[in-house]
């Protein structure tokens, strides 16, 4: 159990970083601790009120006035925060509807969003806390100096509420959501794969799969791998002279029962031994930007061919995803592909790994895209510009005529469903790319 507690704590704090409720919650309790902090401060120091000008508060002692103050403050914060969350779950429908489910965790991980929550249910706290404070009898006190600070939280409050209105506008256009989940994937890439690649014909080991018997350690919760302990499973491996393969790369989903790993041999490997190397494997109902840049990839796909459906037929939206899109390959391209292999002394294989390798990403990110724009020549041409632009940053000739197929696909595809014109400039375009993959110049715009 305490082997698992480094990935369960991992898999906390990235809920928590994304959690709706969370940073709310502890604004809220902190501000209500503030307030109730302050009320009996005030009580016991009775001079910490006096320097107040008469002006504002013309009786220090009338309570009444205090525990009036207090009370509209609270029920009109609560009146707003219930417009805040409905003018919140407006959003999220719209978005869900229009764009795609899969983004909603976006805007639950929105900061501007979670803070407005707490600065209104904070404001409830802090009035509701310092409310008993308030009273009339047995002796007649009024905490002018914490109806103060609720009045100021109130001004802050409606302020907030104008920023929020304003954030909200924003954060639902699809250039900004598409542009923000490019940001969270290009953090996901520079946290897998931090090293810039240095040699650019470099290609990645391919990974073996051993001749000899392998036994295999089953499945026991079903889900998405979300994030994999790989110093985990080589500690392991290294400390019981194995080897461990990986059946299944981040992302994909495993049924409880199917294997999940192959081991080299099973001499000494009891139940608790399998539950240790699972226990390696974050698991859950739905996948996550932890180590699956895929998943940001997929996001964006699919705004992408919501837009170019016939009932939406937009194509500025999807161009916008492809744009986004070409940042994510570039960044994925500018870096050393994570380690598949992984040796532990040197030259003595322990860990197998199976990573999403380019080809995959450009399969994810562009061949649904191409399929569904074969009509549509303003798409197909900027997955050209796409290609184009992947291209230029590409120095290996092998990648470069991958580049060139798939350019080859978009134009074929579109063969007979455009018109002649369109199709024209497809195949400018293409021949720019194919010119600049073989050094005969510059892409195409």
């Amino acid at each position: 159990m305490l082997k698992q507690l480094p990935l369960r704590l991992r898999s906390a704090g990235y809920s928590l970083r994304g959690g709706f409720l969370v940073r709310p919650l502890l604004i809220a309790l902190l501000l209500g601790l503030c307030g109730a902090v302050l009320s009996s401060a005030e009580e016991a120091v009775p001079a910490l009120g006096d320097w107040l000008p008469t002006t504002l508060f013309p009786s220090h002692q009338d309570a009444q006035v205090a525990q009036v103050i207090l009370s509209v403050i609270a029920t009109s914060t609560m009146t707003v925060v219930s417009i805040v969350f409905a003018i919140l779950l407006m959003t999220l429908t719209l978005a869900s509807m229009q764009f795609s489910p899969r983004i909603l965790i976006s805007f639950v991980r929105d900061q501007g969003t979670q803070w407005t929550l707490g600065i209104f249910l904070g404001t409830f706290t802090y009035c509701l806390a310092a409310l008993p404070a308030a009273r009339s009898s047995p002796r007649p006190f009024a905490p002018m100096l914490t109806v103060l600070g609720a009045m100021l939280l109130a001004l802050i409050a409606v302020g907030w509420l104008l920023f929020f209105i304003h954030h909200i506008s924003h954060a639902i256009s699809v250039n900004h959501i598409v542009d923000r989940i490019a940001r969270e994937t290009e953090e996901v890439i520079d946290t897998l794969m931090p090293d810039p690649r240095l040699d650019p014909h470099r290609t990645p080991a391919s990974v073996s799969v051993p001749d000899e018997p392998e036994f295999p350690i089953l499945n026991e919760i079903s889900g998405y791998i979300r994030f994999i302990d790989t110093k985990r499973l080589l500690a392991f491996a290294r400390q019981h002279h194995l080897r461990v393969r990986v059946t299944r790369r981040v992302g994909h989903f495993v049924p409880a029962g199917v294997p999940l790993l192959m081991v080299s041999r099973r001499t000494g490997l009891d139940r608790r031994h399998a539950v240790d190397l699972t226990g390696a494997f974050d698991m859950g109902p739905m996948r996550t930007l932890q180590q699956d840049v895929e998943f940001g990839v997929i996001q964006i796909v699919d705004i992408a061919l919501r837009a170019i459906s016939p009932a939406v037929n937009d194509p500025s939206t999807a161009i916008s995803c492809i744009d986004q899109l070409t940042r994510i390959l570039i960044r994925w391209i500018d870096r050393i592909p994570p380690e598949s292999q992984l040796f532990s002394p040197p030259h003595v294989l322990r860990v197998v790994l199976p990573w999403i390798d380019l080809d995959g990403l450009l399969n994810t990110a562009i061949e649904q895209i191409r399929a569904y724009a074969v009509a549509d020549a303003a798409v197909s041409l900027r997955l050209l510009r796409l290609l184009d632009d992947l291209a230029v940053t590409i120095e290996s000739e092998a990648l470069r005529r991958r580049v060139i197929k798939r350019a080859t696909r978009v134009v074929d595809g579109c063969r007979g469903r455009l018109p002649a014109d369109d199709l024209v400039r497809l195949e400018q375009r293409q021949a720019a790319l194919e010119r600049i993959c073989t050094g005969g110049g510059t892409p195409g715009r």
